[in-house]
């Protein structure tokens, strides 16, 4: 029973004596009423009259009678009614109380039917999860195996089985990515023309999924080839993301053009030809180490986050025109066999090249340089060319050597530069900047000295 209903008294059967009282109660009035009326009547002093009024006792006490027992009948019959409307009330009340009691167990049933369906559905489900986990597990261990066979043909098979679950499968690209990254690290027969193909096409399915304007792009991917071999290597327009490249030997051509990196970018390996032309970079990229046997192109690189150059050696030209730097470039101990280029560069936030050296043509010629300076101990061996050159901030050429030509036509100082005793040959038709103080030292040198 419901807390806000009414509590119902119990229903008692009225007893029969009772309704025998009130038949004597109904006849005892009427004597009563009776009497008092007959006594009344005799005390009249004529008998006609007398006679008048003890028909008209009789008649009164005889309707007193019929009232009273009237007024029973009404109050049984008043009872009989509420008892029927109580009867009536209490059959609603039941069939509402059954109702409601029908109506729950119809909504636990169907809430049962439904946990019921659900856990039906979650098994199945779970079947159906683990029936396909299972089968990408075969496929992967299979594609993994022919990855290890000796055949070249198979393992090239099993290179494109790789390929094919990765771009069925979204979930499993990182972990493809990964080991294709790994086959390329693991060590390789020197100069085997069907192992440089399976590594070729290694390498082509690794960047086929790396360029963001792509179909196939895959996001999720890094790029973990440290110590790596690669044979023109062909990352044009790729995305990548935290890439590591330090140690890797990278023969042939190879090019980064256009690429976008994310995160920090380690190029700290050997190379043969390299063009990183319109490289995008949010993070630091990092020359360290790096060797650089043939050309190397730099231009319009974005170095966003900065560019670390340390110990690097160039054998080829170098170009850099037109690179941006946002954060501060350093080239410390760097040297260049050839014609280096910095032509219309901009360094936003300082550069550093101190104990670099440029054995070749060193051309800034419309570069800016926006923040402090640093050409100290670097070694000029042959032309210098700083052109129309915008140095913002401080600059140093202390102890640096200047073992060709010289020249800062055109070139702008927010404030007048430290040379500390820098050296320059007395061949070679210098042109130094306005105020510059040049000393004879010997047949062979000139010594510039700060003001």
């Amino acid at each position: 029973m419901a807390a806000d209903e009414p509590t119902e008294r119990q229903l008692r059967v009225m007893p029969w004596w009772l309704v025998l009282v009130g038949l004597l109660v109904a006849a005892a009035l009427g004597w009563l009423v009776l009497d008092l009326l007959l006594t009344e009547a005799d005390r009249a002093s004529q008998s006609d009259t007398r006679a008048a009024l003890r028909i008209d006792a009789i008649r009164t006490g005889l309707t007193v009678v019929a009232g009273t027992g009237g007024g029973l009948a009404l109050l049984l019959a008043a009872r009989r009614q509420w008892i029927t409307e109580r009867a009536q009330r209490h059959q609603e009340s039941v069939a509402a109380r059954d109702q409601e009691h029908r109506d729950r167990v119809q909504a636990h049933a169907e809430s049962v039917a439904e946990a019921a369906q659900r856990h039906q559905d979650r098994q199945s489900g779970a079947a159906e999860h683990d029936a396909a986990e299972r089968r990408l597990t075969e496929l992967y261990t299979r594609a993994v195996e022919l990855l290890g066979n000796d055949s070249a043909a198979v393992r090239l098979g099993g290179l494109h089985a790789l390929e094919r679950l990765g771009q069925d499968n979204p979930g499993q690209r990182p972990t493809i990515g990964a080991v294709l990254c790994a086959y390329l690290r693991m060590p390789a027969p020197d100069d085997e023309p069907r192992e440089i193909e399976v590594r070729r096409t290694a390498q082509r399915v690794l960047t086929r999924h790396l360029r963001g304007d792509d179909a196939a792009y895959w996001p999720q991917v890094t790029l973990d080839l440290a110590g790596a071999r690669l044979v023109d290597f062909d990352a044009a327009g790729c995305t990548l993301v935290d890439a590591d490249f330090t140690g890797a030997v990278f023969t042939g051509a190879t090019s980064f053009a256009g690429a976008s990196a994310r995160g920090r970018l380690l190029l700290g390996a050997v190379f043969g030809d390299v063009v990183l032309d319109d490289l995008s970079a949010d993070d630091e990229v990092v020359l360290d180490g790096a060797h650089v046997g043939g050309e190397a192109s730099l231009e319009r690189a974005a170095f966003h986050g900065g560019l670390s150059c340390r110990r690097a050696s160039f054998d080829g030209p170098v170009s850099f025109h037109g690179a941006r730097f946002g954060q501060p470039a350093t080239f410390d101990a760097t040297r260049f066999a050839d014609a280096a280029t910095f032509g219309e560069a901009t360094f936003l936030s300082g550069l550093s090249m101190q104990h670099t050296e440029f054995a070749g043509r060193a051309g800034f010629r419309a570069a800016r340089f926006a923040d402090i300076t640093h050409f100290r101990w670097t070694v000029f061996g042959a032309e210098a060319v700083f052109d129309r050159a915008r140095l913002e901030g401080p600059t140093n050429f202390g102890r640096a050597r200047f073992c060709g030509p010289a020249s800062f036509d055109g070139a702008w100082f927010s404030q007048p530069p430290q040379v500390d005793q820098a050296r320059a040959t007395t061949e070679g038709g210098h042109v130094w900047p306005s105020g510059a103080t040049v000393r004879p030292l010997d047949d062979e040198w000139l010594l510039l000295v700060d003001p």
